[in-house]
């Protein structure tokens, strides 16, 4: 039979609507059904050691959350894992934290509410810091283990019987704001488990951040080579707009760089520097740097933001006095380069440095003002 070839058209266009659809749904995992076996699992923690379900077999109750570091929802419920843990323990039931995502599907924009990835180097740092007193499994390298269980968001909630039957699948609770709390989901399903009763809502809707399965790295990716493109400029400033400048009349947080050309530790840092304008612009913060080359120098300091892709807002002094420069910028300012400052709005500066800063530092700096959780 010959087709037309508007039957050809629509007949091709089924055909990728079907590659399309097929894809997706192999991109995503089947959420495990309630009375499911627990499938087996074997990941790293971040206390080095590797674990397996036969490490928890005495456990009346095993709860598996799947979680992350970066997610505002995921830090919201923190403390409250933390606490479910400890009041659970005694009964009998054991908590396990899973993180599902792989680091390299993680877009830096994605991470605006977090000073960490989600590498399992990052997850010890986010262990040490919160005291965690439960395993946190890590299995973004092979995410093998979260699609045989299939959450869908982090924090996603998994409670198995002795025998390790699925009995309950879902949210902790209600609300990501502990006062607004109504209906203790997780809670509710052990006190049935064990007071030997049927749990009462086996299952409920999650919310949080979507796994970042592998597939994503593209996308990753592609955002990088977006961003990296960004136009970049250099505008020429005097002691009395860096004097405005650091007053910071607007509503948004301003970190503020002082760096030159001829400086090496100035020029590296501005991969974090970066780093941390992405992550963070597109939360009420923006990024400043103040070229103290001579203003002869434009050309060379233009060049070298422009290679370093610092796409922030870029000024270079226009005096070759270095010490009317640091006096405008920061009167506590011993001199050295590099200097940087983190002002709030109103001018009160709630970070500085003089020399190399330390990223992870600065940044906790930054989402300790920002806030971890939504509003």
């Amino acid at each position: 039979m010959r087709l037309s070839s508007k039957n050809v058209f629509a007949t091709i266009v089924g055909v990728i609507a079907i590659a399309i659809t097929v894809s997706a749904a192999a991109s995503l995992a089947e959420t495990l059904p309630i009375g499911a076996k627990a499938p087996p699992l074997r990941l790293p923690g971040v206390d080095g050691k590797t674990y397996s379900l036969d490490d928890f077999a005495s456990a009346q109750v095993l709860v598996i959350v799947f979680t992350c570091n970066h997610c505002p929802t995921a830090q919201a419920y923190e403390d409250r894992i933390k606490q479910l843990a400890a009041d659970y323990k005694p009964k009998g039931v054991v908590v396990v934290a899973v993180s599902p995502n792989d680091p390299q599907a993680v877009r830096l924009d994605e991470l605006g509410y977090t000073d960490l990835g989600d590498s399992l180097e990052d997850m010890k740092v986010r262990a040490k810091d919160k005291a965690f007193s439960f395993p946190y499994l890590y299995d973004g390298e092979k995410q093998e283990v979260g699609r045989a269980y299939g959450p869908l968001a982090t924090p996603h909630v998994f409670v198995f019987d002795k025998a390790r039957r699925l009995r309950f699948v879902g949210r902790i609770d209600d609300s990501e704001k502990p006062e607004r709390v109504k209906s203790h989901d997780t809670r509710n399903a052990l006190d049935a488990l064990l007071a030997g009763k049927p749990v009462p809502v086996e299952t409920t809707r999650v919310f949080g951040c979507s796994v970042k399965w592998s597939d994503k790295r593209d996308s990753a990716k592609k955002s990088m080579e977006t961003w990296d493109r960004e136009e970049v400029g250099l505008t020429p400033i005097d002691a009395e707009g860096i004097r405005k400048l650091v007053g910071n009349d607007t509503k948004k947080l301003r970190l503020v760089n002082v760096w030159a050309t001829w400086c090496g530790p100035c020029v590296a840092e501005h991969r974090d520097l970066v780093t941390m304008n992405r992550m963070y612009r597109h939360r009420g913060f923006e990024l400043v740097t103040i070229s103290a080359d001579s203003p002869e120098s434009n050309e060379e300091a233009l060049k070298t933001l422009q290679r370093n892709h610092v796409a922030g807002t870029n000024y270079l002094f226009k005096e070759n006095d270095k010490y009317k420069l640091m006096e405008a910028v920061d009167k506590l300012s011993p001199g050295p380069l590099p200097h940087t400052i983190l002002i709030a709005p109103g001018g009160k500066v709630i970070y500085r440095k003089s020399g190399s800063f330390d990223a992870m530092e600065l940044k906790k700096a930054i989402v300790g003002y920002l806030g971890r959780v939504y509003k």
